[in-house]
């Protein structure tokens, strides 16, 4: 499944190895907050809006309208006038719902929501608290004010009474032999890190860090296995904020064997306050030639350790709400304290010793850690149980597709005309059938034709194509199972393709094998060989605009971070053994076809018979084991060595996933899979 970041691109941390523990390594840069991608808005805002929790929009009458279109790494604008659908002004018709947004923002009092959560799905953007900082300094070049609400959310101000409920569905414990590290084992890393940079608690709010930590699995999430909730990790305790219906006993017994508290899902930002109850803070006066030291708790009273608490926020996911009121209560206490301070040097010391010393005196107290979370690169390093579950997943999966492919081919043989989303919808019959099947990966994209050059296109019962053999179509789905995640690409043509959907097809082949065979040196960020999956199609003059490969969660999101294979170059993170990513490079032509291939690798050492500069190398062992169509191939175009490879890869289908089927599909499967002849 191809992603795009649109905007700035996240420069994630080069990864290395923590001495302290197997499971958490630092990064050693910040990473950036995800770039904002606006679709079609056009808001009018009337008077001079003012409110203490507002955006304050000063012009006394200003229209909004933005409208954007990705391509790469660039955001072009075009006006919204170009997506209105060219009705008469007696047949055009109001939405309802961007009547009430219209209606909202022409009252004073609109802001951001401070709770939003980003997600790591890289297609939805969303505000952390550097997202909201960015775009207050933005705005504040235009003398706007944004200012975060915290008492409601403008869509459910539209939504009013339809609103859904929240989901409610009973969380899961993830087996110890799929998750493969206990609990314990990953709290006493993740509070070795803690001590090492002197912090004393971690707040954790991406969704899949708090289920890989936690080793549970939710159903809150359409296709990822999470469940709304925060985590609070201190160095002697831990707190889940989550909504009580939703912890069976199961899942009650686990965590208190792991010494997880729970707490209510709403109570989190009073806990956050809370954190600084009980804190040394320390007051130091300058005096002659001598230091006095001033220590105090949060009750008042002078106390002989000083040590304030330090609260680890990655505020490129932490929302804003919790970022801004830990601040906000830190400066709170901060002014009580300085007053008490300055008054206990006052008592202290006599006024011929320190004439100066209101303004020599400084106060030390809690303060914030600013930086990425340690858990994510954690969770990116798959450990050998994570890595057994995805080899055995995907070969499940190959065998529901399997039997997809080998219907598929039959219905078209027998001159059906299946629909884009009835396609979809059998995948997910057969993929059901498979052991360990829990939901899709991701809205599966099947596109035929024209439709299979949008990137991430969904069909629509109303409006989708139907499938035939006069044009190429392209399949990108996935599946979630028990033990792994699926993501996987495949093109096929059910008639003759033309030379030139065969040429461009051949050139994505050349640059998928050039990834897939790619040996590099450790510490390499996976931007570094982007170009590999491009030079085939460069050499023609043809490209794509999405990234080469994304990382994928083990029973987890189908993309995750830190790691990527893209032209942005500003992702820093180093491939590292036990990740996994895609490896899934395109083209697309406008208006006519899209073709990508794609599969999943893990990232594994390789033995070379140099090791220079005493550097370890690292390759791709590859987990997706389903035939190529051979019938786009342009053989012409392949290397000797290009062509062992596909027979090689063929092989290897066979061998894993034949003793998986029977019947027509075990047929189609061994059609699909014989080798093509040498040059």
């Amino acid at each position: 499944m191809p992603f795009i970041v649109s905007s700035a691109p996240m420069e994630a941390a080069a990864a290395s190895s923590s001495p302290l523990s197997a499971f958490f390594s630092r990064p050693a840069s910040r990473l950036r907050p995800r770039g904002f991608r606006f679709l079609a808005l056009s808001l009018p805002f009337f008077g001079e809006l003012h409110t203490q929790r507002c955006v304050a929009l000063r012009p006394r009458y200003l229209r909004f309208s933005v409208a954007a279109r990705s391509f790469g790494d660039k955001i072009v604008a075009r006006p919204s006038s170009e997506f209105r659908k060219k009705q008469s002004s007696g047949s055009r018709t109001e939405d309802e719902k961007l009547r009430a947004l219209r209606d909202l923002f022409s009252r004073p009092g609109i802001g951001i929501d401070a709770y939003i959560i980003p997600s790591q799905d890289a297609h939805q953007f969303l505000f952390s608290s550097d997202a909201a900082e960015e775009l207050k300094e933005a705005i504040s070049k235009k003398n706007h004010e944004l200012v975060f609400i915290y008492d409601f959310n403008l869509v459910d101000e539209i939504w009013g009474e339809s609103r859904p409920k929240p989901p409610m569905k009973w969380t899961r414990v993830h087996d110890i032999k799929y998750a493969g590290v206990d609990v314990s084992a990953k709290l006493s890393s993740l509070r070795s890190e803690l001590m090492e940079t002197g912090c004393t608690a971690i707040v954790i709010s991406m969704l899949d860090e708090v289920a890989w930590l936690l080793n549970m699995r939710g159903n809150d999430v359409p296709h990822s296995p999470v469940f709304y909730s925060y985590l609070i990790v201190e160095v002697n305790s831990a707190q889940l904020f989550i909504d009580k219906a939703k912890v069976t006993m199961e899942v009650m017994d686990h965590l208190k064997s792991a010494g997880i508290e729970l707490k209510p899902y709403e109570s989190i930002l009073s806990e956050i306050e809370s954190i600084l109850v009980g804190t040394k803070w320390v007051a130091t006066c300058q005096v002659e030639h001598y230091t006095i030291i001033f220590q105090f708790s949060s009750s008042w009273d002078l106390v002989l350790a000083a040590q304030g608490a330090k609260l680890w926020l990655d505020t490129s996911s932490v929302n804003a709400a919790l970022v801004s009121r830990f601040k906000s209560a830190c400066n709170k206490h901060l002014a009580k304290f300085e007053n008490k301070a300055r008054d206990k040097v006052d008592w202290e010391t006599s006024p011929d010793m320190a004439p100066n010393k209101h303004q020599d005196a400084r106060i030390e107290g809690p303060s914030g850690l600013y930086k990425p979370s340690p858990v994510i690169l954690a969770k990116a390093v798959k450990n050998k149980a994570e890595i057994d579950g995805m080899r055995s997943c995907h070969f499940r999966d190959a065998a529901a597709l399997a039997e997809f492919w080998a219907w598929m081919e039959e219905e078209i043989h027998n001159n059906a005309v299946p629909t884009e989303v009835e396609v979809a919808d059998k995948l997910l019959e057969f993929r059901k059938k498979q052991a360990g099947f829990m939901d899709t990966s991701f809205d599966t994209i099947s596109g035929y034709g024209a439709n299979g050059a949008v990137i991430h296109y969904k069909p629509e019962p109303d409006s989708c194509s139907v499938v035939d053999d006069k044009n190429l179509f392209l399949l990108d789905s996935g599946g979630q199972y028990v033990d792994g995640t699926t993501d996987i690409t495949r093109t096929v043509h059910f008639g003759e393709p033309t030379p030139q959907q065969k040429e461009c097809f051949t050139r994505v082949l050349q640059g998928h094998i050039a990834l897939d065979q790619a040996v590099f040196p450790e510490h390499t960020p996976g931007f570094v060989l982007d170009v590999l999956a491009r030079s085939s199609l460069w050499k023609v003059g043809l490209d794509y605009r999405h990234g080469t490969g994304h990382g994928v969660g083990a029973a987890l999101n189908v993309h995750e971070g830190p790691q990527s294979i893209s032209f942005r170059y500003g992702n820093m993170a180093a491939l590292q053994k036990g990740m996994v990513v895609s490896n899934e490079p395109g083209y697309y032509e406008d208006n006519s076809f899209g073709i990508r291939i794609e599969n999943l690798l893990h990232v594994k050492e390789v033995k070379l018979p140099n090791c220079f500069g005493g550097i370890g190398y690292l390759g791709f062992e590859k987990l997706t084991f389903v035939p190529i169509q051979s019938k786009l191939v342009d053989i012409s175009l392949l290397s000797p060595m290009e062509i062992n490879w596909l027979n090689d890869y063929h092989s290897q289908v066979w061998d894993k996933v034949s003793p998986l089927l029977d019947g027509s599909a075990r047929e189609w499967l061994w059609n699909n899979t014989r080798p093509l002849p040498a040059r």
